[in-house]
Order: structure tokens, then C-alpha cells, then sequence
């Protein structure tokens, strides 16, 4: 039996708005499927991102993936970087493998499967297409506020209050 789910809303139409700048990726495309490269089946590698056009006064980003259409009441989350110096603007394909792949004192929090890392898709076979938010925040503060114990949650927690932009593309995979 197929259970019949209704497609989440965009996530982030829930937070309070935010100024809009660039990301872009040679592996992504806004609203088509992840390479193979980027999910768990694949090489689950974290895509190279880029991003420009943030905020003036930025001091430091955050980097993340979430799937909202997982099958829990809170969705998914498979990646989750803070503390991204502010003179940072791209990540390599690959920077989710672990803490040291990472710029200046980033470093990742643990994702829904419990890894300090990136983790790509990889939902319910025979599922519908779920969608893959990967996320740039510019932040106003040289760091986040929060430590590696801290969940991804209470990481989007402190977003609300010290984000000044947000760059959004969405990549889709279904199994």
C-alpha cells in the first residue's frame, strides 16, 4: 500500500523574510534532480556551492541541506555548517567530508543521521520526488552562537535572529 502525502510547503516561507542573494553550483540546477555525485547511493558528495550578492555587514555564513518532504513531522536534515568567515564565498564539491575540508573555523553539526559531515539523498524508494534546500545564510556575527553539540534546529533557531540574507537552490531525487 502507498500511503498519499501532501507536498510540504517551502520550509523557509515559515521565517521571517529575508533579502535574497545568489547561489549557484556546476552540479545543481533550481528545481532539477541531484547529480549522482550528491546522493547516498552515489558518491554522496557535498556539491561545490558559490555564493555573491550577500548583505553588506556580513561576518560569517552558514551552509546547509534540508529535506522537507522526508517522511517525519519535521524533515530532514543531511548537512549543516556555521561559522563560514565572511570573506568565504564557495565551498568545494566535497567540503561536507569532515571538519577539516572545511575554511577557517567552520565546522559541521550533526545531521539526522548522526554525522558530523554531509550526507546525501536518499529517500524511500518507490517515494515521490523530494526536494533538497540547499541553504546560504549570511549571518551579521563572526560566529553562529552555537557549538557542535548544538542540533540544526537550534542552529535555524538563531538563524531567525542573526541572518541578514538567504540564498536558496533546490535540487529534487527520488529513488
Amino acid at each position: 500500500m502507498t500511503l498519499e502525502r501532501p507536498t510540504p510547503e517551502d520550509p523557509y516561507a515559515k521565517l521571517p523574510s529575508a533579502p535574497a542573494f545568489s547561489v549557484t553550483s556546476p552540479q545543481l540546477t533550481d528545481g532539477e534532480a541531484l547529480p549522482g555525485s550528491a546522493v547516498a547511493s552515489g558518491d554522496n558528495r557535498s556539491p561545490e556551492l558559490s555564493w555573491s550578492g550577500f548583505p553588506e555587514g556580513t561576518k560569517s555564513f552558514t551552509v546547509s541541506c534540508f529535506d522537507p518532504d522526508a517522511p517525519t513531522p519535521s524533515g530532514f536534515w543531511h548537512w549543516f555548517v556555521v561559522d563560514i568567515p565572511g570573506d568565504v564565498t564557495s565551498l568545494a564539491a566535497g567540503a561536507g567530508d569532515s571538519d577539516d575540508s572545511l575554511p577557517g573555523g567552520a565546522f559541521h553539526l550533526r545531521n539526522d543521521i548522526g554525522n558530523s559531515s554531509y550526507d546525501g539523498a536518499a529517500p524511500p524508494e518507490g517515494d515521490f520526488a523530494h526536494r533538497y534546500y540547499y541553504v546560504v545564510h549570511a549571518v551579521g556575527e563572526d560566529k553562529l552562537g552555537v557549538d557542535g553539540e548544538a542540533s540544526p534546529a537550534v542552529a535555524s533557531f538563531n538563524l531567525v535572529f542573526k541572518a541578514l540574507g538567504r540564498a536558496i537552490i533546490v535540487g529534487t531525487h527520488r529513488t
